[in-house]
């Protein structure tokens, strides 16, 4: 019996892993803050709680312009944005319970095939808002002077 008992907590362990998006941590623990290129297998093996905090940590300082690599549940989609370039949005549940919102440039990259529940992981810009803030530039720049960004969901990632 308590070989059944280690295996169904080591299944419960692995769904709650996938649920909430934690896995092991490559970089000792700490979030990418910058990463130089990023591989798509890399992403799912990040720490998103430090990235939480540090989101969290931004917003109550009132802060911007910060480049972050983090991950949660979509909570809800939203309509797209089509003023100017058109935006794919929709609400990031963080490991923290914050929540930010993502707008993903669909003229310069593919849209994400996300539904509520789903996990997620990005990389971009926050910016300070009075609702949680905003991670924006989560796709390539086309002029090649910004960093760019991306979305990964369900192991494809989109720039």
């Amino acid at each position: 019996m308590t070989k059944q008992i280690r295996t169904l907590a080591g299944i419960v362990a692995a769904i709650a892993v996938a649920f909430f998006g934690y896995n092991s941590v490559q970089d000792g623990g700490q979030a990418s803050v910058a990463p130089a290129s990023v591989p798509a297998a890399a992403v799912n093996a990040t720490n998103y709680a430090d990235a939480a905090d540090q989101i969290l940590s931004a917003f109550e300082s009132e802060r911007s312009d910060m480049w972050i690599e983090g991950g949660g549940r979509v909570q809800r989609t939203l309509a797209d944005d089509s003023e100017g370039s058109r935006h794919q949005r929709f609400i990031v549940r963080l490991p923290n319970d914050h929540t930010v919102l993502i707008a993903h440039n669909i003229d310069l990259a593919q849209r994400v095939p996300i539904k509520a529940g789903d996990p997620v992981s990005f990389y971009g810009e926050y910016e300070w808002n009075d609702r949680g803030g905003v991670i924006h530039w989560t796709h390539h720049d086309p002029r090649n002077k910004k960093e760019g960004g991306w979305i990964q969901h369900k192991g494809t990632t989109y720039r």
